[in-house]
């Protein structure tokens, strides 16, 4: 019997890799970067199935030179807004994701992009590797408490909890807002209390964002939203990068209108906003939220248990459109 034919994106650890090849015949990308669109139109050519990163855009032209027989786009992200669903649904392409398994990773970095940026972490390494250190100084490097001060979190979803459990060991005060606020009980259990969103924003001394990107929270973060901010605040976004507006963002940091920030995404990934580059109160990694050995390699599991599932006629575990298989 011919294997199906699956298309890999990028290399992604072996231990996914091994399960799709005891059922598929595989291709894995060697392209050094996020795959240029006429790259990877060619590839998908007469595939059954794609295995996927959030950087790759899936759209109806991408579907359609796959062909026919392509069944299954399996995401291997939380998150798909990389992949036009509704079109996928139309033709009957079953799309999956690999959520909960990043949870607490991408809550741990959150965690340490707020510890790093508001005591200068970054800052004070590049400091000592410059040559610049002479010794303790009363006034070198000051940066922010963390202990006593309030968290907000802009939703209350799986991450959100994780960094509100996190903030509990420091003491602070955890405040947030969701478009759909969570129970009373859940919010007792993690000592949290809910905000409109602007007063979130003036209430809170560090922001971090957990939400979902769509038409809703594109640009959520502006020019309006960073001057409600406190002045002696900061932003941490490892969301989405289109949540935040980078120009306004960039505005904001140089005009001290609130104190820091720290980025884990982009809105122009691989793209950097060049007015970000040069900012001394501002961090910046490369889209690691999830970049953990134990947690990359669940991911690499889920994803082609999701494509292989799918393959084989069987309902994946974590399929997005559902009614695409229901219809079977």
């Amino acid at each position: 019997m011919t294997q199906p034919r699956v298309f890999v994106s990028r290399l992604i650890p072996q231990e996914g890799l091994e399960i799709l090849k005891e059922y598929c015949q595989i291709e894995i990308s060697d392209y050094n970067g996020v795959l240029p669109p006429s790259l990877l139109l060619e590839k998908v050519k007469n595939t059954d199935g794609l295995l996927v990163l959030l950087t790759d855009v899936i759209n109806k032209e991408v579907m359609s030179a796959a062909g026919k027989q392509l069944k299954v786009i399996s995401n291997y992200a939380v998150g798909y807004n990389n992949i036009d669903v509704a079109e996928a649904t139309k033709l009957g392409i079953m799309v999956t994701n690999t959520p909960g398994v990043l949870t607490e990773t991408t809550a741990d970095l959150a965690w340490a992009l707020l510890m790093s940026i508001a005591r200068r972490i970054v800052e004070g390494d590049r400091f000592i590797r410059a040559g610049k250190f002479r010794g303790w100084e009363p006034m070198l490097l000051l940066g922010t408490d963390i202990h006593d001060a309030t968290l907000g979190l802009i939703g209350m979803g799986r991450i959100g909890q994780a960094m509100a459990h996190r903030a509990r060991g420091f003491n602070l005060k955890v405040i947030y807002y969701d478009k759909k606020p969570v129970s009373i009980d859940l919010e007792k259990e993690l000592g949290v209390s809910y905000r409109n969103f602007d007063n979130l924003l003036r209430e809170s001394d560090f922001v971090s964002i957990h939400v979902p990107l769509n038409e809703e929270t594109f640009h959520l973060i502006g020019q309006r939203e960073l001057k409600l901010m406190k002045k002696e605040s900061y932003l941490i976004n490892t969301a989405r990068g289109p949540i935040v507006d980078e120009k306004a963002l960039a505005k904001a940091l140089r005009e001290g209108i609130i104190r820091g920030a720290a980025l884990d995404v982009f809105e122009n990934e691989p793209k950097i906003e060049p007015e970000l580059m040069d900012l001394d109160n501002l961090i910046m990694v490369p889209h690691i939220g999830s970049a953990s050995y134990q947690t990359r390699t669940k991911m690499a599991i889920m994803a082609a248990k999701n494509l292989v599932s799918a393959l084989k006629g069987e309902r994946p575990e974590y399929l997005v459109n559902p009614e695409v298989f229901d219809k079977k």
